[in-house]
């Protein structure tokens, strides 16, 4: 197994010519440089300076023995290995140990897969200059033998086949002292860390990390609790934060209201946060928006929030981007309309393999969300055309009238909507809600096989006519049916299998 895995960037391949068709026949023969290496005739033209030795010119005139980038400084040689394509660094260290060095001076990303690459110090003597790493995997004790491979949408590892559930009496994770010091080796030895992913650390651990890497900017904790926060609030610098509280079925931490009044407390430049599995009610939220009022991003992910926390989004003024995913409920008692808020700065509400039953939480989440230009629902359960229609929800609110008119035309701002995978919501109850956004320009409907082509309406036809973006593959059965028109197929074997 190798000790650490390189992430690749998304770089365009460079092109390699095709090898002349003569050197076919040098097969049997060992190949020399002046045949693999490209920059031959550059050396060649260099001009050796007079005041060499003969011994020394001797030497050199011979290029067709000796490593002809000998002459290039590691400088000149370094810019020559960074325009390579990424899919050749492998082989390229595999020519010298220059090259070796060289190459990892390149390396800016790495998944560590064993612990002791990073603790014995090489891992920094092999890649000095490392901004990306993740240290999930090698966080815990290699099973050599293990025949099951764990994966879950956050980590994936191997485990033994009597594997049940996480726990630290099992010795799946390392100690925390050995992952503390493995961090404090690593900050030294890369100050420069921008991104860092780890599992298990104390505050201790993170102390050192933001001691020594100031420019760390974005950070993934995994069974963090309340106590590990306390490090994370000495990043001063951190802009992007991602806390993976609990995974059931595989660890259990708690992130509580008192780790989040920590965390926004130190880390006032936050732009992006992730909440998942985390624990919290109003009080942690509000702390958050008041705290960190550069927030433009939050998302909660499978959240364990205390009922009535939803109207504490309206204290992050500068939100942006609410987003939820894999969340069993929004909030299941939100509290009187007049207590709610709003996110006035809010622009996109996307909504990701929620449950979506509890009427009153969405009903809630869409006034605090009025303002949305970008409504997203991808595979939630229990959305059907009642709760759907609580995107109109104000029209029929037992408000005062002007309210009513005023909530309704801060929803008429949706410019985008993409329903996919809802399979509850019908052609009536879509047409319901969008003939009254009168500045909709953007619709995606895919794989809701309750909508149908032969339902769509006069009204309905005439706004799909003026939309800038138009995807409507509802019904996958309608779509198969149009694609085939015409070749035969789906008809008894048609032109395939004809009576003679």
């Amino acid at each position: 197994m190798p000790y650490v895995e390189e992430e690749k960037a998304n770089e365009t391949p460079i092109p390699v010519r095709n090898p002349s068709p003569n050197l076919s026949s040098k097969k049997n023969r060992a190949p020399s440089w002046s045949d693999i290496w490209p920059l031959k005739r550059v050396v060649f033209t260099m001009q050796l300076p007079e005041s060499l030795p003969d011994g020394d010119k001797t030497l050199i005139s011979n290029f067709s023995r000796i490593d002809r980038t000998l002459l290039l400084s590691d400088d000149i040689l370094l810019r020559i290995l960074s325009k390579l394509p990424v899919s050749q660094r492998n082989a390229n260290s595999l020519v010298c140990k220059r090259w070796l060095n060289l190459q990892g001076r390149l390396v800016r990303s790495l998944k560590v897969l064993d612990w002791e690459f990073l603790e014995s110090g090489r891992l920094i003597s092999r890649f000095p200059n490392l901004s990306n790493v993740d240290l999930v995997v090698g966080c815990f004790v290699r099973r050599m033998g293990a025949g099951v491979f764990w994966s879950h949408r956050l980590v994936s590892l191997h485990i033994d086949s009597c594997f049940s559930r996480f726990c630290d009496d099992e010795g799946m994770l390392l100690p925390v002292e050995i992952i503390d010091r493995g961090l404090k080796a690593l900050a030294c030895g890369c100050p420069n860390l921008r991104r860092l992913v780890v599992i298990g650390a104390s505050e201790f651990g993170l102390l050192s990390v933001a001691e020594e890497c100031l420019t760390l900017q974005e950070l993934e904790l995994h069974k963090c609790g309340d106590n590990v926060l306390r490090g994370i609030a000495a990043c001063e610098n951190l802009q992007i934060l991602k806390l993976v509280g609990n995974v059931e079925g595989f660890y259990n931490s708690t992130v509580s209201d008192i780790g989040l009044t920590i965390l926004a407390q130190g880390c006032k430049r936050l732009v992006k946060l992730e909440l998942s599995g985390c624990e919290g009610s109003f009080d942690g939220i509000k702390a958050i928006g008041q705290c960190c009022q550069m927030l433009e991003e939050l998302t909660f992910s499978d959240h364990r929030m205390d009922e009535g926390w939803l109207a504490a989004l309206s204290y992050c003024e500068n939100l942006k981007t609410l987003r939820f995913v894999s969340c069993k409920k929004i909030d299941p008692s939100p509290g009187p309309d007049e207590y709610l808020g709003s996110c006035l700065a809010l622009e996109r509400l996307h909504l990701q393999k929620c449950q979506l039953r509890d009427k009153k939480g969405v009903r809630a989440l869409f006034r605090v969300c009025e303002a949305v230009r970008e409504l997203v629902f991808q595979d939630c359960w229990g959305l059907d055309d009642d709760i759907f229609r609580f995107a109109n929800v104000f029209r029929f609110s037992l408000i005062s009238v002007f309210v009513t008119v005023v909530y309704i035309s801060k929803f008429r701002r949706v410019k985008f909507l993409s329903l996919e995978g809802c399979s509850l919501v019908t052609t009536e109850g879509l047409e319901s809600v969008i003939l009254s956004w009168t500045e909709l320009q953007s619709l995606r409907v895919v794989s809701c096989k309750n909508i149908k082509d032969g339902e769509v309406s006069p009204a309905l036809s005439t706004l799909f006519s003026v939309l800038k973006e138009l995807k409507w593959r509802p019904d996958t059965k309608s779509l198969l049916a149009s694609s085939l028109a015409g070749t035969g197929m789906g008809k008894r074997g048609g032109k395939f299998f004809k009576k003679m």
